[in-house]
């Protein structure tokens, strides 16, 4: 797996770019797509592919070590743990959204948006339809 297609950052975004790289590789095990014992792209790598500070990638990787997402191998490079050997429940991964599916609600509310013009939206979204 190359650095670049690993994780994508977004630099005009509010959320800081280390918690970005946390939650695309919390969901990313969560959906199976990275499974126990698949290797991830060095802090050196990543961070010279992203074009950001190795700091900030090193902070990533140890909070998503203490929650039990990597595993450190001396002399070698990080992996997923052991653990993560197979995707998540959809129940799991529905919770996982549920932060980002609040705040779209909650911006929906304040812009007093019509419910179906927003869930209309969602699923052109969903179906890779940019309005």
């Amino acid at each position: 797996m190359t650095p670049t297609d690993f994780v994508h950052i977004n630099t005009g975004s509010p959320e800081p770019i280390y918690r970005q790289l946390i939650e695309q590789v919390k969901r990313r095990v969560a959906a199976g797509q990275l499974k126990a014992g698949d290797e991830i792209p060095s802090v050196r790598e990543l961070a010279q592919a992203l074009a950001v500070h190795p700091m900030t990638i090193s902070k990533a990787y140890s909070m998503l070590e203490m929650a039990g997402v990597l595993e450190r191998r001396r002399g070698l490079s990080m992996v997923v743990a052991a653990q993560h050997h197979r995707a998540q429940p959809a129940a799991s991964r529905i919770e996982l959204l549920r932060p980002s599916l609040q705040k779209a609600a909650d911006e929906a509310r304040q812009l007093e948006l019509p419910k179906a013009e927003v869930l209309g939206l969602l699923e052109q979204l969903l179906d890779g339809n940019t309005p």
